[in-house]
């Protein structure tokens, strides 16, 4: 297996020169370009990796399946979906026009900026400090990983910078769909994607949910209906408004965040991580997207 993955970061780091890095938000243009790497976690507990497993990157857009999972456990999934959608939209993650223009009112799903950000204020708790750390504990609990943290400069540069998120969470007060405070709910959000990772925490909350909401030591988090409306949503919108091609090129349930990463569920077999800043025109990592193609017909890990 070592030889294998070897093999496929060697091949598609070339690939990483057709992209960008992210440099919207300040700090996130610092990453290496040709960066790339991966882990994976099988269900028996083996372990693999290769290239630039190891460097330290922020989640971004990824920690919406995390907060997801959060606000279903806190709520319900009715209440949830009575205020965000299941549906792809087809534009871009941060694209506002269609809060105005379609007539359901609300945000299309969950994993665009507009719908995490309605997310984000359901997580509960006594003040926003403490519903961000319970929302920091459970990302903890679920990637086996005591240490993971904000990244105070991404997280200052996220809330410095981000007027369009803005824009959309007071729209969304304004229609009624965001209750409470809306500054709260966009400062979880920006926190949230800060925190820090590797692609081994992605490979490890990957392996959660290939195990329907169990950690390694046995102990249920989620439930597997939850576990099933995550995958479901990381297939049909979870690479922004590409999930579909990548859909038909790997077959996995996959989640991905202008920081690099991707993190990707085989279910019932294994969790994979993927880092590799330099960024398609759709906010995919360009080289990741490859790696995992070719890992998915190598290894015949689609789901279809």
């Amino acid at each position: 297996m070592k030889d294998l993955l070897d093999k496929l970061v060697r091949k598609n780091m070339a690939e990483t020169k057709l992209g960008t890095v992210a440099s919207y938000i300040p700090e996130l243009d610092k990453a290496k370009k040709d960066a790339l790497g991966l882990y994976i976690i099988d269900v028996e507990g083996n372990e693999y990796c290769s290239g630039d497993w190891d460097t330290k990157f922020t989640i971004q857009s990824i920690s919406k399946i995390v907060t997801l999972m959060l606000a279903i456990l806190d709520n319900g999934e009715e209440y949830v979906f009575s205020k965000v959608g299941m549906e792809p939209t087809g534009d871009p993650f941060n694209s506002i026009k269609k809060l105005e223009t379609s007539s359901r009112r609300k945000p299309y799903n969950p994993l665009i900026n507009a719908g995490a950000i309605v997310i984000a204020s359901m997580i509960k708790g006594r003040d926003v400090r403490d519903r961000f750390q319970r929302l920091l504990e459970f990302f903890r609990k679920i990637s086996e990983d005591e240490t993971l943290d904000v990244n105070y400069k991404i997280y200052c540069g996220e809330s410095e910078t981000g007027n369009r998120n803005r824009a959309m969470g007071y729209f969304l007060k304004g229609e009624g769909i965001i209750e409470g405070n809306v500054e709260d709910a966009l400062d979880i959000y920006f926190k949230q994607c800060s925190i820090e990772v590797t692609a081994k925490t992605l490979a490890r909350t990957a392996l959660f949910l290939a195990n329907n909401g169990k950690l390694s030591t046995g102990e249920t988090v989620i439930t597997p209906r939850i576990a099933t409306i995550v995958k479901t949503l990381m297939v049909t919108c979870g690479m922004y408004d590409s999930s579909g091609e990548f859909a038909v090129r790997a077959g996995i349930p996959s989640k991905s965040g202008v920081g690099g990463g991707i993190l990707s569920v085989v279910p019932g077999k294994m969790g994979i991580g993927v880092y590799g800043p330099s960024l398609d025109k759709k906010g995919n990592s360009i080289a990741g997207v490859l790696l995992l193609g070719d890992l998915s017909n190598e290894l015949n890990l689609t789901i279809f």
